[in-house]
């Protein structure tokens, strides 16, 4: 700065050159990470006498919500990619599905009143007078979601499809225009995962994607793909609830369709014996009482509850790690249908179970790990207000802390390229 501007002395000549160092230092500051790495005296899941996980399988109301919204938002991204070279603010996470009306019957029922799926909140309707048709879009991504995993639903005359998205807010779309190597948070969240997963976690996982397997289907056709697990564990003894409806045209009568059940409940004993170590037992549609007739069975037109018994919708079923974990912490965001550039709910919660199973994999001695992501709406997606590592184990020392430290650091420099995968959906969240 030269010295001869008029009006200012020497003295505050220099004085401004410090003032400007000192913010170039508050800059870096700024830049700095605040990670804290720190050991948990907890008692791991697997030594806690009672455990209980729930897993919500691909028909069921909630599922099919969170699973449609964040295929609309894949494809959402893919086209605002292809036409703009960007992904716009879109945020798809508000979806509901009214049960419809349905008469289920020996040998094959009728849908009498359609299910409705609603589309909410918001997305980029317009770029510079440049239209994209985010409904027809919306409505042919649902379509073809259910086409591809419920066999028996008819996409056109079982549910009827209400798009009430608008366009974006001017102050979230701004955030998309501010450039930059990565976007600021456009929202004050937190996300938090863990690994690794427990028996009782495992299993009800497996068992859910097990039954709604492409062999499993193969084999017992008459089955649904609307499966709920629960399984409950004291000690080393757990009990699996196992809800899945039969396909009501498959069932002659009541005595077929309990023959039917026991030879489902015999492939589920098998697989459950050969992936679970700890001690089972199991029910199978616990509703059911022989002698009732249908009222006294499980049957289904579509493989859905949906069709006259439950609605549905996004963030009441799974969270980001495929269970509802009822003993662990988790986040109350719906993550599926968020945009995965700035959404911190969606990015956060995805990215907090990744780092998780990262430093478990790679820091040895951990018996379990816990990371929370807190964001600050408008700063950096790449700098958390605050990441949390919380460690469990009977030896950790200043070496794991550091390793883990540096997973950390690793992963929220390449935050970029994680929302690039986010975004083509290469991370299933629900």
């Amino acid at each position: 700065m030269p010295n001869h501007i008029s009006g200012i002395k020497e003295p505050d000549i220099a004085a401004r050159k410090n003032f400007l160092k000192l913010l170039k230092v508050f800059a870096v500051i700024n830049l700095m990470r605040n990670i804290v790495v720190e050991r948990l005296n907890a008692l791991p899941i697997e030594k806690q006498r009672i455990e209980v996980v729930e897993r919500k399988g691909i028909g069921h109301p909630d599922y099919i919500c969170d699973a449609i919204a964040e295929r609309v938002s894949v494809e959402l991204s893919k086209v605002y990619m292809k036409r703009f070279g960007a992904v716009l603010h879109h945020n798809i996470d508000k979806i509901f599905l009214a049960a419809g009306e349905a008469e289920q019957r020996f040998g094959g029922g009728v849908i009498t009143k359609p299910m409705l799926l609603v589309f909410g909140d918001r997305a980029t309707y317009e770029v510079e007078g440049e239209r994209i048709d985010v409904d027809a879009i919306t409505i042919d991504t649902a379509k073809k979601w259910l086409n591809e995993n419920l066999r028996f639903l008819d996409v056109e005359n079982h549910v009827k499809y209400q798009v009430e998205l608008k366009q974006v807010s001017t102050a979230l779309a701004d955030i998309f225009k501010r450039g930059g190597d990565v976007l600021p948070a456009n929202d004050t969240s937190v996300g938090v995962g863990y690994a690794p997963f427990s028996r009782t976690e495992r299993i009800a996982l497996e068992l859910e994607r097990f039954l709604n397997s492409r062999e499993f289907k193969q084999s017992f056709p008459y089955t649904g793909e609307d499966v709920k697990v629960m399984a409950s564990r004291i000690d080393e003894n757990v009990d699996i609830i196992i809800a899945m409806p039969l396909i009501d045209r498959f069932i002659e009568n009541e005595s077929d369709y309990f023959r039917k059940k026991e030879e489902v409940m015999e492939s589920i004993k098998e697989f459950v014996s050969k992936n679970c170590e700890l001690k089972t037992n199991i029910l199978f549609n616990a509703l059911d009482s022989p002698g009732r007739g249908l009222a006294g069975c499980y049957l289904t037109i579509t493989g859905t509850c949906a069709e006259n018994a439950d609605s549905g919708e996004v963030g009441r079923g799974n969270r980001v790690n495929g269970l509802i974990p009822l003993n662990r912490p988790v986040s109350n965001e719906a993550a599926a249908g968020k945009n995965p550039v700035s959404h911190v709910g969606k990015i956060y919660n995805v990215l907090s179970n990744v780092i998780a199973r990262e430093i478990q994999e790679k820091v040895s001695g951990i018996e379990e790990v816990y990371v929370w992501l807190l964001s600050q709406i408008g700063q950096p997606i790449s700098h958390p207000k605050l990441v949390s590592v919380q460690i469990v184990g009977a030896n950790i020392d200043e070496t794991m802390k550091k390793e883990a430290r540096e997973i950390v650091e690793k992963r929220l420099d390449s935050i970029k390229q994680f929302c690039t995968e986010l975004a083509e959906g290469k991370y299933r969240i629900y």
